[in-house]
């Protein structure tokens, strides 16, 4: 891989939307990326849309652990090498498949996941802060919000 000449040319991304991903495999990942030439890595989660095919209402907890794991991994990583984290929002898992939780239900997740990817984690200040921006009285986090 590397006489190819490809890690000069492009960046990989790694994905992983769980709640509780392995840190340390994707820590011996990234290393193994570094060795074959990679320059510069990138990391994918998720605000919505991967936790089920059908899935209605989004559990922003599950989300935000994916984030915190994720900080995790990037602590763990040397700075010069984390490029970014692209944080998706998938609406349906095929082309055949039915949308999964719509945008309009899943604000709260994305507006909880940017400001702890921003903050560098959660604290009551995350929270205090996104019910403020979005005008909400009590934020849930571990149950389904409707």
């Amino acid at each position: 891989l590397p006489e190819s000449g490809v890690p000069q040319l492009v960046q990989p991304m790694i994905w992983d939307y769980s709640a509780d991903l392995d840190v340390e495999d994707k820590v011996q990942l990234i290393e193994k990326y570094q060795r074959c030439g990679f320059s510069k890595v990138w990391f994918a989660s998720a605000f919505k849309g991967a936790t089920g095919v059908n899935q209605s209402l989004t559990l922003i907890g599950h989300h935000l652990k994916n984030q915190l794991q994720w900080l995790e991994v990037a602590s763990r990583t040397p700075p010069d090498v984390l490029e970014g984290i692209a944080l998706t929002g998938w609406q349906r898992y095929d082309h055949f498949s039915v949308l999964c939780e719509l945008l309009p239900v899943a604000i709260p997740s994305l507006a909880v996941c940017l400001q702890t990817l921003k903050d560098g984690g959660y604290s009551e200040q995350v929270k205090e802060n996104v019910e403020k921006l979005l005008g909400m009285s009590d934020l849930e986090i571990n149950t389904y919000m409707r």
